[in-house]
């Protein structure tokens, strides 16, 4: 039988309660609060974006005629609120530069009374004895999938690489989707975040494995660099390839496969000079006048690519140059060496449009 009851109450609320000590954060059942301060600054960015939070989950105990409201799970969510109420610490500029480095009582008074008035999910549990509270606490912290690498990311950082990747991945999402370079079910898993982050890393620093990610994300995690330009010579790139192939057209393509989409979008960034030169590959023209010439080439490489592929395995007749793209098509698709000598071969194919 169901034994909860889900309410909404603002920020105010929980503060007022906090106040007047009806509100108990730290129930012996809880972890002691291990947020970072950049961790705590993303969840307030949140709240002042409007976005909404995940419930929290709190029973009332009747404590000298008075109701005390226990917090079961998202302590550490109403630490941090409370925390930045209080002065605790400021917003992080990795999360809004408009409010960066100010505390809450330094925020325009509009804004200090939307977030007071930001309501947040409770499921409120009544006449749970302590050993049932125990249960909850548990299967709360049961039902849990295995982190994937993009995840434990997502999880650990929360800088300006991360930032800006994720802003990236949202902008391009539907693209990479209705290409079929990714599937919805992998944008469920934070998908598009992981393309973004790899691909802004090809226009930071060259080609090279998605192994080296992660140290970007901890390069990028306290100082901005030079990453508002690569964002922008990322969505430089991302127009090029839409005026090239609209996502529809991509996906009837080679190139929609998650490691081709590599290759084309760092050919591409070479040819705009967006990647340091690689030795002995000329850049390929890459302007609004050569776009068609491009689309030309890049589908007579995708053609021949199911011409030689077409029965499984590369016939005798294939040229060296093709059987060594389709081959590191195949295989440590995303070692260093395989994309560097993919790309050589698409910017050879692109020399002279």
């Amino acid at each position: 039988m169901k034994n909860f009851d889900t309410r909404v109450y603002s920020i105010s609320d929980f503060a007022e309660w906090d106040r007047t000590k009806l509100l108990d954060i730290s129930p012996d059942f809880q972890r002691r609060s291990v947020w970072s301060e950049k961790a705590k600054s993303y969840l307030i960015d949140t709240i002042i974006r409007g976005k909404p939070i995940p419930k929290l989950l709190i029973t009332q105990d009747l404590k000298a005629h008075r109701n005390v409201r226990v917090v079961v799970d998202g302590q550490q969510r109403l630490r941090a609120i409370l925390g930045f109420i209080d002065g605790d610490f400021k917003i992080s500029s990795a999360h809004n530069k408009e409010f960066a480095r100010k505390t809450f009582s330094q925020l325009p008074e509009e804004v200090m009374n939307s977030f007071l008035k930001y309501e947040i999910g409770v499921d409120l549990l009544y006449d749970v004895p302590y050993g049932d509270l125990l249960d909850i606490f548990a299967r709360i912290n049961t039902y849990t999938v295995k982190l994937n690498k993009q995840e434990q990311l997502n999880a650990k950082y929360l800088g300006y690489f991360k930032g800006n990747a994720y802003k990236l991945g949202y902008r391009y999402v539907d693209y990479f989707v209705n290409s079929k370079v990714i599937t919805k079910a992998q944008v469920s898993r934070m998908g598009e975040a992981e393309l973004a982050s790899d691909l802004l890393v090809s226009i930071l620093d060259g080609i090279q494995s998605n192994k080296n990610v992660e140290s970007f994300y901890k390069s990028f995690e306290d100082e901005e660099g030079e990453l508002p330009t690569a964002c922008d010579n990322f969505d430089t790139v991302m127009s090029f390839i839409g005026e090239i192939y609209p996502p529809e057209e991509l996906a009837n393509t080679n190139w929609s496969r998650v490691q081709l989409f590599y290759t084309l979008f760092t050919s591409i960034a070479y040819g705009l000079s967006y990647i340091d030169e690689i030795d002995g590959v000329a850049r390929p023209k890459i302007n609004k006048k050569t776009i068609g010439k491009v689309r030309v080439r890049l589908d007579e490489i995708s053609d021949r690519f199911d011409q030689y592929t077409h029965k499984g395995d590369a016939s005798s007749n294939v040229p060296k140059e093709y059987e060594d793209f389709i081959t590191h098509t195949r295989r440590a698709t995303t070692d260093s060496a395989a994309r560097l000598s993919r790309a050589k071969f698409v910017c050879t194919e692109l020399k002279g449009i």
